[in-house]
């Protein structure tokens, strides 16, 4: 499901952007570099992420974007990025958990987004 030009995303540095629905609508932004590819799952740690957190206690999907100017886009123009959809929860012990704070060791906690469709936007 995810392709090579979405793994060359991750490479660059660039801001991915979290929206969930749940109390309330809520935008949280993590950098790409951030963001570890685990199966079909992505692994972002998270810091605060407190609104996020809540929403996906109330309803789990997800939609996040990745994007980067240096990666051609699909006609040959700079920049592309991409729109993951799926399902989200916040993990505070475990595996997963304990590989992400192992990289990132300010992380409280760390968003697993399980992947449902992942489209090339741009």
């Amino acid at each position: 499901m995810l392709t090579e030009t979405f793994f060359e995303v991750l490479r660059h540095e660039g801001v991915a952007a979290i929206a969930t629905l749940g109390a309330e609508p809520h935008l949280v932004n993590t950098w790409n570099s951030y963001i570890q590819v685990a199966g079909g799952c992505l692994l972002i740690p998270a810091g605060g992420m407190r609104q996020t957190q809540k929403n996906i206690a109330v309803n789990s999907k997800v939609l996040l974007t990745v994007g980067a100017r240096a990666v051609s886009g699909k006609r040959g123009q700079p920049g592309t990025g991409f729109l993951v959809t799926g399902t989200g929860e916040f993990l505070l012990e475990g595996e997963e958990f304990g590989q992400v704070k192992a990289k990132f060791g300010w992380a409280r906690a760390v968003l697993k987004i399980t992947i449902e469709n992942a489209v090339q936007t741009l």
